[in-house]
């Protein structure tokens, strides 16, 4: 084995970025195949409906079965690490997804390719919070912004790639590849983090917490479906009530359990940490704002004006761009600076943005719609991976393989009530607009106000960040010479064996 492992004593090396290149290599690969993953398939499901000749409902559980098994299997990921060690579980989940993604593209049929879209599900939830601790324990605490800015890239740039990627596939060759190319992507992985990624050293296992990892998988992906479906269905429905009641009383029991378990599987007691709370409060409210721009606006160029998907992710790039340049400069100004600014200014980017896309009428020229398009990736950018670094910095770093999970498994719930809510708001909204324009009115003029209205409210809640910025604190940092414990402090240079 070439990777040796981190020991639990230190030592006064200087760090040398060389040292983490490849480890961080690694989770990059992992996390780009993932996310790619979650937005490529949106862009399928009517070629899915044409393929298999079922209903948009069912077809529909193509994405819903991979994000429940997603939200299911998050908060297990704390857990798992400090019972297996996160290498060992960050290469399973790479290839119980590499795995699920080669199944995917011999489905024969929409039941077999729903059960591989689970297995995808399952292997992909516990990559993003694995990686990202690994890399948090890894960096030294003068160098995570922008060790975690590098990390935040593919967070960004994977949602909007994918359409582009999946258009592409779609129209030059099979919907099969959209499955397939990430066999590759994942043998990459694997022999990357095979040979480079370190064996961090774990302590004593903690005892297992059965009743909270009996109910937390209940209760995010009883969340995450009830909102999904009250989104795009009905609030009023059964299933919709049902899924978000027991979601809700899961949660609830999970919540009483864990702040009673001594060693639980989440770990709420960080909330006690004002400096993460409103740390955390702030990326929910990030999250919700990119989502505005990110489902928002692919689905007016395509439902309004009329670009097929391929063009609609092509114009979606600049975001991608401006989400690359800035996300390295925020990391290494948050070295320097600290969150605070980088939210304030990146917020009000993505506000501006937001204001100046509610203007978009049906003769608006493209370019208007292209620069807001680089000022919200230029914004997220900044803030993003700022705003996720801080709160890791603000949870004692002992405990930093419990909090990913946990953030990771909130961040999910809230992009699920960022889609239903948003997508609801619009179709009511589109219905208010058609009911005063009466009968003779123009159902386009109707959905282009409705659209109008819901980046007006992504632009509140963005602005409502902005606000919430200006309270941002800059966590003490234990520094590299040694105010953590001597467990939780790595050794970079020990951690490959070349």
């Amino acid at each position: 084995m070439s990777a040796q492992t981190v020991q639990s004593s230190s030592t006064n090396q200087p760090f040398s970025m060389k040292t983490i290149i490849a480890p961080l290599l690694a989770v990059i690969v992992g996390m780009i195949m993932v996310i790619l993953d979650s937005t490529v398939v949106n862009v399928a499901l009517s070629k899915f409906q044409e393929e298999f000749g079922s209903t948009l409902n069912t077809i529909q559980w193509t994405f819903t079965g991979y994000t429940l098994a997603l939200s299911a299997v998050i908060p297990l990921a704390g857990w798992m690490t400090d019972k297996f060690g996160s290498k060992r579980i960050f290469m399973i989940t790479i290839a119980l997804f590499t795995l699920g993604s080669a199944l995917c593209a011999t489905a024969q049929t929409i039941d077999q390719l729903i059960i591989y879209r689970v297995i995808q599900g399952l292997g992909g939830g516990m990559v993003m919070p694995i990686g990202m601790a690994m890399i948090f324990r890894l960096a030294p605490p003068e160098r995570r912004g922008s060790i975690m800015g590098m990390l935040g890239i593919p967070m960004l740039m994977a949602p909007a790639l994918g359409p582009v990627l999946s258009g592409w596939l779609i129209e030059n060759a099979t919907w099969h590849w959209i499955f397939l190319i990430n066999v590759p992507i994942g043998i990459a992985a694997l022999l990357v983090g095979a040979k480079y990624l370190p064996i961090i050293a774990q302590g004593k296992a903690p005892a297992l917490d059965i009743l909270g990892m009996i109910l937390a998988p209940i209760a995010f992906s009883s969340i995450a479906y009830g909102v999904s479906e009250g989104g795009r269905n009905s609030w009023s429905a059964d299933q919709t009530i049902i899924a978000l009641a027991v979601g809700g009383l899961a949660l609830l029991i999970f919540i009483i359990v864990e702040l009673r378990h001594r060693q639980p599987l989440l770990e709420l007691r960080v909330f006690r940490s004002s400096d993460f709370t409103r740390g955390i409060l702030l990326t929910w409210i990030v999250q919700i704002a990119l989502f505005g721009a990110m489902i928002l606006v692919p689905v007016y160029l395509q439902n309004v004006m009329q670009y097929s998907a391929f063009e609609t992710g092509m114009i979606m790039l600049p975001q991608a761009i401006g989400s690359m340049i800035f996300m390295p400069i925020g990391g290494k100004l948050f070295d320097k600076i600290g969150a605070r600014p980088l939210a304030i200014v990146g917020m009000l980017s993505v506000s501006g943005a937001l204001y100046l896309l509610s203007g978009a009428q049906l003769d608006t020229p493209l370019s208007q719609i292209l620069i807001p398009l680089f000022m919200v990736g230029s914004g997220m950018g900044l803030s993003m991976m700022s705003l996720n670094t801080h709160v890791l910095n603000a949870a004692p770093r002992h405990l930093v393989s419990r909090v990913t999970p946990l953030t990771t498994a909130a961040q999910q719930v809230v992009t699920s009530f960022a889609v239903a809510g948003l997508t609801g708001y619009l179709t009511t909204r589109t219905g208010d607009h058609m009911a005063q324009l009466g009968a003779n009115g123009n159902p386009l003029e109707a959905m282009v106000s409705a659209f109008d209205d819901t980046f007006l409210l992504s632009m509140g809640l963005a602005f409502a960040g902005f606000a919430l910025a200006f309270l941002l604190r800059k966590p003490k940092v234990e520094s590299s010479s040694g105010l953590s414990s001597v467990a939780d402090k790595p050794d970079p240079s020990a951690m490959m064996g070349h």
